[in-house]
């Protein structure tokens, strides 16, 4: 096996990784994918690498930008301040560690939850923000998630080029 094929195997799979940590946060994202369209193309040395990961970096960063500024906005419309996401993922690490995967969704919400109970001192709109925002970041998870796996349809086109060209 030579170095082309085992470095686009590594690449491969952290590009997964990548694309699985988008949506569990635990796991490294969008910047695994971009470290490793960026490795490949040194790897590979040729102009195919390099349009690979020039197209790639876009499509992450397009999806890094516009996952922060829809969660932002629907934060900003609904006057949700930052703490109450900080509280949500302070939670949601302890969540995780107590039950493992499903422990940081939950610890999620009910930090978000209690944080919006504590500013609120009502408990319908503190369930009614919440949601917000739990929709909201959902929403940017799901616009990340999607240029995430462009970049990674991108590096797999690439890999089809370069090996059938080589």
């Amino acid at each position: 096996m030579d170095a082309q094929v085992a470095w686009t195997i590594i690449c491969g799979l952290a590009i997964l990784v990548g694309v699985a940590g988008v949506i569990v946060p635990v796991l490294p994202g969008s910047l695994l994918i971009g470290a490793s369209l960026l490795g490949w193309a040194l790897a590979v040395g040729r102009p195919v690498g390099w349009i690979v990961f020039g197209v790639g970096a876009v499509l992450v960063a397009a999806g890094m930008l516009s996952g922060a500024m829809l969660t932002g906005r629907a934060m900003r419309r609904r006057n949700i301040p930052g703490r109450s996401v900080v509280a949500g993922l302070v939670l949601g690490v302890v969540g995780f560690l107590v039950v493992p995967v499903v422990g940081l969704l939950l610890g999620f919400a009910v930090g978000l939850f209690l944080s919006e109970l504590q500013r609120q001192r009502s408990f319908a709109p503190a369930v009614s923000s919440s949601m917000a925002a739990l929709k909201a970041t959902g929403l940017g998870m799901l616009a990340e998630f999607g240029c995430a796996s462009l970049a990674a349809g991108t590096w797999a086109a690439g890999v089809l080029v370069y090996f059938l060209n080589r």
